[in-house]
C-alpha cells in the first residue's frame, strides 16, 4: 500500500471521528494528515510527511483555537435574544411583593418576576434580560 492512502486513511478517519464526537479539532488535524498524504504524493520522505503532517495540523488547532479566543462568548441560553424572544421585551410590573417579586401578565397569563438589580423596587415598566425557568428576571427602564 502507498504511504500516501495510508495518510489518506487516516485522514478520512479522523474526519469519521469527528462526525461522531463532534470535536471540530479533529478536523484541524484531518487537515494536518492530508498534508502529509500532499507530501507523500510530491515524494517527500517519511520523516518530512510526518513533519508536514505535524506542523500543518499543529498550525490549523493553534490557528483555530486563537481565533475563536478572540470571538466575544455568547450569552448564555436564559439571556441570550438569539436563543430566547422574550429577552428585551418589555413588561408592566404594578407592584413588588415584600419577598422581591411580582406577578405580571405577559403573552396573555401570568409570570413570576424578579429584579435583576438590587436597589429599592419601584413599579412601573421593565425589560426582560433573562428567563430562568418560568421566571422573568426584569431590569427597570
Amino acid at each position: 500500500m502507498a504511504e500516501s492512502t495510508i495518510w489518506w486513511l487516516l485522514a478520512g478517519t479522523a474526519v469519521g471521528l469527528e462526525l461522531v464526537t463532534g470535536t471540530f479539532y479533529l478536523l484541524m488535524l484531518a487537515i494536518g494528515l492530508a498534508a502529509g498524504a500532499v507530501a507523500a504524493h510530491l515524494g517527500v520522505n517519511a520523516t518530512q510527511q510526518v513533519m508536514v503532517a505535524a506542523l500543518v495540523g499543529a498550525g490549523t488547532v493553534l490557528a483555530w483555537r486563537s481565533y475563536k479566543q478572540a470571538q466575544p462568548s455568547a450569552a448564555p441560553a436564559g439571556a441570550n435574544r438569539d436563543v430566547n424572544l422574550d429577552i428585551g421585551e418589555t413588561v408592566q410590573v404594578e407592584a413588588w411583593n415584600p419577598d422581591g417579586t411580582a406577578s405580571v401578565k405577559y403573552r396573555g397569563s401570568k409570570w413570576t418576576v424578579s429584579s435583576a438589580s438590587s436597589g429599592p423596587l419601584a413599579p412601573g415598566a421593565h425589560v426582560v434580560v433573562e428567563v430562568v425557568g418560568s421566571r422573568l428576571v426584569v431590569r427597570k427602564l
